[in-house]
């Protein structure tokens, strides 16, 4: 196991955004009160061009998250050799503040499915993410956030709850976690249960980022309300609510407003960045 410290990133606690590259001029000019930034790693794994001396540029003015979704955590196969190596001679030059993963599996034999799939939460899954995590973090040496998902169903075979879940992987592995607010509501809505529940059960003490984002809201078969986790929207009241009362109960903390599809103007997100900062504020 990694030996880590009790911090799990050097993110400063002010807001984030997720970068696109249509809002490089605009953020250079007018960055409001966005401290940092955060990329998808497979986004910046190639040997040069616009995207990298872009992500140069903006790492010389602004903290830099690196958010992985390739590794496939939770899959029953070895970790990809080959992805890993991207990922670390990626993190060796840009030194971000901050780098995580999701709690999830993508990949099935040879096949790399392009979507982050939900786990039951066994002691064998338990063993097997703790085993990646290890891995991960001894080749990075660096400790990793792990982000909880957002779901859509939940496996009759799980003998953990994910707030326990999580908690035992930090336990074992010395991981930090990344809390995406939005998926716990996501999940909540979806599986029937208490998003404030959930959060206070959460170990705050291992939180080194936090997300907020938006999602699609559609009914299912039974016209039971159905949640997606689309980052295309604005963040809604409810969500930002469950944030002000994570903040409130864990201190300020870096909040990151993700918006990944359909993405509006700059001036759209940093108003939602200054929302983030509002909330922020009230902690501080």
């Amino acid at each position: 196991m990694l030996d880590t410290a009790s911090r799990f990133s050097d993110l400063p606690a002010a807001p984030g955004v997720g970068y696109k590259a249509q809002h490089f001029d605009a953020i250079c000019k007018d960055a409001g009160p966005v401290a940092w930034i955060e990329v998808h790693a497979e986004n910046y794994m190639g040997a040069g061009g616009r995207p990298l001396a872009q992500l140069r540029a903006l790492s010389e003015r602004f903290a830099l998250s690196i958010h992985g979704v390739g590794l496939s955590i939770g899959g029953e196969e070895p970790l990809d050799p080959d992805h890993l190596a991207r990922l670390q001679h990626l993190l060796k030059w840009s030194q971000p503040a901050s780098f995580s993963e999701h709690l999830a599996w993508s990949t099935h034999g040879a096949e790399f499915l392009n979507d982050l799939l939900p786990l039951p939460y066994t002691n064998d899954t338990l063993s097997r993410v703790a085993n990646h995590i290890d891995e991960v973090q001894e080749r990075l040496q660096r400790p990793m956030l792990l982000e909880n998902p957002s779901s859509y169903l939940a496996f009759a075979e799980s003998t953990w709850s994910e707030t326990d879940f999580l908690a035992e992987l930090v336990r074992r592995t010395g991981c930090g976690l990344l809390l995406d607010v939005n998926n716990v509501f996501i999940s909540a809505t979806n599986l029937g249960l208490s998003a404030q529940a959930y959060l206070d059960a959460f170990p705050l003490h291992a939180v080194g980022e936090i997300h907020v984002g938006g999602h699609d809201a559609q009914t299912d078969d039974h016209g039971a309300p159905l949640l997606i986790d689309s980052h295309g929207k604005p963040v809604i009241d409810p969500v930002w609510a469950l944030l002000d009362r994570v903040l409130a109960r864990g201190g300020p903390r870096p909040v990151l407003v993700e918006w990944d599809t359909d993405v509006p103007d700059w001036s759209v997100l940093r108003a939602e960045a200054e929302r983030a900062a509002t909330a922020l504020a009230l902690v501080t």
